[in-house]
């Protein structure tokens, strides 16, 4: 049993939320992780809910390929998700850090939004900008007051 701590009424901990005021139960509300490890072999494809569940040979060889430099993680996270990512991802070595950081803005709306601003479309809107103010600087010195 616990008690609400809104209406201060007992409930069952197992309960999601109080069954009086429906306040959710903080025991059993939050964040839940899950992975799936899809190993494809042969042709075949199986899936197994954790690394433990799958058999010990190719468990070994799964840590090992997944921990080369061939290796990436895919990452499903919210904006909060990220954000304590980022906080974690501090005391990680650079190079780790480096490509965690990469895959996370990568997914970021405003990082996908500037995809087609590539390093030779920045030159060439800095040259046009550039150009520009050179122009107004001629205009305005050669204006006959």
């Amino acid at each position: 049993m616990m008690t609400c701590s809104k209406c201060r009424k007992h409930f069952e901990k197992q309960e999601g939320r109080c069954p009086h005021c429906g306040e959710p139960n903080p025991e059993t509300s939050g964040l839940y992780q899950t992975s799936t490890v899809l190993i494809a072999q042969s042709g075949r494809h199986t899936i197994y809910k954790s690394v433990e569940e799958v058999p010990a040979r190719l468990r070994t060889r799964l840590l090992k390929s997944t921990n080369g430099a061939n290796s990436a993680t895919i990452l499903i996270a919210d904006r909060r998700g990220r954000k304590e990512i980022a906080r974690a991802m501090r005391s990680l070595p650079g190079p780790a850090q480096r490509r965690l950081m990469h895959s996370i803005l990568a997914s970021d709306g405003a990082a996908a939004a500037l995809g087609w601003l590539t390093p030779g479309r920045k030159r060439a809107i800095a040259a046009l900008i550039l150009l520009m103010v050179l122009l107004v600087v001629g205009l305005v010195f050669n204006y006959h007051w």
